[in-house]
Order: structure tokens, then C-alpha cells, then sequence
């Protein structure tokens, strides 16, 4: 393994990575660490593609020492649609979208679970929780059950009913409250308390090891485009832990002289309903206040205090990025458009994508001659009442 240890990226302290932690005492979330040199002379990204298509073809660039603690179910390598229909429609000719849907449990979430849980039973974890706005829940209560640990999951009464049934399928405890995900971690920190270091707290970047999961979107993007980077990645941002990975392996895949020093420009869409990076990043703030009165029809990015803001800044401002937030009836006018177009339905979070690439390219943000890749985190089959059905019945 070339896991060397945890850094933090406010205060700078190193933390072993060998021991089962959360944040760093500054209160930052922790990033793993590798000794990249060895990785490149380790291995050629020619070797990959040798390897079985899944994300674990990566794993020099992943935190598992053995493998006989990798829980998997085949996530990952999800493939690049090119969308010619509706992006001549927005003025995008070179329009691709990145079919998350297709992972195991439906979202792009079972790639931190897959990782994450992994991780966390290498280093002893046999329980732990987790609050989710649905999809994440579904993903690590699945990826539990595979590792033969026990999960308790905590989410808001109004995520989607599918992942409520998911995590009992999957034999999770799981708890509903009358609120928002920040309500659910306030329940998840006083179970975690009240057991007194029986239950480990996985939520969303209160451990180091979700993220390196969900970064392997940003290899896969590469090395679906014959390593070569796109001009702008747009990315639906709630907790931002796919946005801030894909940062991470772009700069990774550059310090092992994989691609080029140009990077893409990332893009974090949010509703107007609930847009706290989006005021933050308007207003040069490095960090994000609370929205108040979050709501949006993309339930998963409905956080109005994401733990990872400064992470989501940086990565914004570094790769000379945006944010963007979309009204929601927009976003599923263009969901219903984009299926008609291209066939394939798509989760209203990665709809929000679509939307914030139309509107950039109206004002000149995006060129068209520019190649833009749309993250859909998750399969509209999850979100059957995004599309109306006001069909007449016949004799």
C-alpha cells in the first residue's frame, strides 16, 4: 500500500493513517496521503487497462493494505454518453455525461461505501452511522451487509422512499427524523456519544476514506477520454465529497505526470432553494454559512451546512471554476427534455448539471468549441415522481 498518512488541509497536521480517525483537532476533514513517486514507478496508466473495470483498478492509488478486506460489488467504471442531441440544442457540441446510475446500489454513493467500508473494516470497525439524505445510507447499509457489519442509518423523512427501503433490506438500523440531514447528524453525534466508542461516525467527511472512493470519477473520466483532460467537469454539489475527490485526483494524476498542468474547470451546481457554496463563492467567503430553509426537488444536495465548504472553495477557485444555482422547475423541464433527446433518465441532481451547462453557455462561460463533462450522480429510476404521467386510459 502506498497510503503514507492523513494530512490536514487547514492546519497542516499529519495524523497516522494506520488508526481509526475522524477529524482533526482543528476540526477539518482529514485527506489521505500516498507516496505518488513510488505509485509512477510502480505502475504506467498503459496497465490499467488490463485491469478488471471496476474502480479497484486504482488501487495504488487507494487506502486497502490487504485485499482480503475489499468490499465490493463491482462499482465503478461507469460509462461516458456522448450527448449530441440536446447539447447542439444548448450550443455544447461536445457535451458527455457520466452515467452514475449504473452502480450497484443506483448512485454514485456506492463508491465511498465501497471504499469506505473497506477501510473502516481493515481497521477494526464492526458498527457504525451515519447520516444520509438517502442515497449514501443505501449505499453503506448495502456495502455493510457485504462485510458482514452492522450500520445505523439516520435520514430525513422526506428522502426517497427507495433508500429508506434499501437500508432495510440491507438489515440497517435506520432512523427517520422530521428535519434535514443536519438534523440527522445531530442524532448521529449523540448515538456515537452515548456509546462510548462502539459505534464509528462515517458521515460525510467525519472520516478520510469516502472521498478516496469517489475520486476514482476523476480517473475514470481521464482515462474514458484516452487520458486527456476535459475543458470544464460539472459536478452537483451538495456535501461536495464528489466534487472535492475529483479535485484530489486531478491534482494527483498531475503530480505523477499522468496528464498536463491544465486542468479542467469544476463547476458546483446547486438549487436555489438551498445554495450556500454558491453565496459563499459570490461573495469571496472561504467558508459557507447556513442555508435557511432548504428545499429543492435534488433532494441529495439539500445540505445547508456542508462540512467540506472550504474544500469545495478552494477546489472552485484553484481550478478556476464557478458555482451556479438552478431554479427547480428548470431542472425538471431540462430532465424531461434530456430523456427525450438522449434516452436516458437522469437523477435530478445530475438534471441540475444540465441546466447550469445551459445557462453558461448562454452567458459565454462555456465556449462552444469547449469539451464539458456532466456528472448524473444517480439513476432517475430512484425519482419516479419527477416525471408527471397525466396519460388518459383507453377501453
Amino acid at each position: 500500500m502506498y497510503l503514507t498518512h492523513l494530512e490536514c488541509p487547514r492546519c497542516g497536521r499529519e495524523h497516522d493513517a494506520h488508526r481509526l480517525t475522524n477529524l482533526c483537532d482543528c476540526g477539518s476533514p482529514l485527506l489521505a496521503r500516498y507516496d505518488l513517486a513510488a505509485v509512477a514507478a510502480a505502475v504506467t496508466p498503459e496497465r490499467f487497462g488490463l485491469r478488471p473495470a471496476d474502480l479497484w483498478r486504482y488501487r495504488e492509488l487507494l487506502p486497502v493494505a490487504d485485499e482480503r478486506h475489499v468490499t465490493t460489488l463491482g462499482e465503478g467504471w461507469t460509462p461516458l454518453w456522448r450527448a449530441p442531441a440536446y447539447g447542439h440544442e444548448i450550443g455544447v457540441a461536445d457535451l458527455i455525461v457520466k452515467d452514475e446510475g449504473l452502480t450497484p446500489t443506483g448512485s454514485f454513493k456506492a463508491r465511498g461505501a465501497a471504499v469506505g467500508v473497506s477501510r473502516a473494516r481493515e481497521l477494526g470497525v464492526r458498527r457504525f452511522a451515519m447520516p444520509t439524505n438517502g442515497n449514501a445510507g443505501a449505499a453503506w447499509a448495502t456495502y455493510a451487509a457485504r462485510a458482514g457489519m452492522a450500520a445505523t442509518i439516520v435520514m430525513p423523512l422526506d428522502a426517497p422512499t427507495v433508500c429508506r427501503r434499501e437500508c432495510v433490506a440491507a438489515g440497517a438500523d435506520l432512523l427517520l427524523v422530521d428535519g434535514l440531514i443536519s438534523d440527522a447528524g445531530r442524532r448521529v453525534a449523540e448515538l456515537v456519544a452515548d456509546a462510548d466508542g462502539a459505534v464509528f461516525d462515517a458521515g460525510t467527511l467525519r472520516e478520510p476514506y469516502r472521498l478516496e472512493g469517489k475520486k476514482t470519477m476523476g480517473y475514470e473520466i481521464v482515462e474514458q477520454l484516452g487520458w486527456q483532460v476535459p475543458d470544464v467537469i460539472i459536478y452537483p454539489t451538495g456535501g461536495g465529497v464528489g466534487l472535492i475527490g475529483i479535485h484530489k485526483a486531478l491534482h494527483e494524476l498531475r503530480e505523477l505526470g499522468w496528464v498536463s498542468d491544465r486542468l479542467p474547470r469544476l463547476v458546483a451546481v446547486q438549487s436555489t432553494g438551498c445554495a450556500p457554496i454558491v453565496r459563499a463563492f459570490a461573495a469571496g467567503e472561504e467558508r459557507a454559512r447556513p442555508w435557511a430553509d432548504a428545499h429543492t426537488v435534488a433532494f441529495g444536495i439539500t445540505v445547508p451546512a456542508p462540512l467540506g465548504d472550504e474544500l469545495i472553495l478552494t477546489a472552485l477557485r484553484e481550478s478556476g471554476g464557478t458555482a451556479v444555482a438552478v431554479d427547480d422547475a428548470e431542472i425538471l423541464t431540462d430532465l424531461r427534455e434530456f430523456a427525450a433527446r438522449e434516452g436516458l433518465l437522469l437523477c435530478p441532481e445530475g438534471a441540475a448539471c444540465l441546466t447550469a451547462a445551459r445557462h453558461l453557455r448562454a452567458g459565454g462561460w462555456i465556449r462552444p468549441d469547449e469539451r464539458v463533462v456532466v456528472l448524473n450522480t444517480g439513476s432517475g429510476l430512484k425519482y419516479p415522481e419527477t416525471v408527471d404521467v397525466s396519460a388518459v386510459p383507453v377501453d
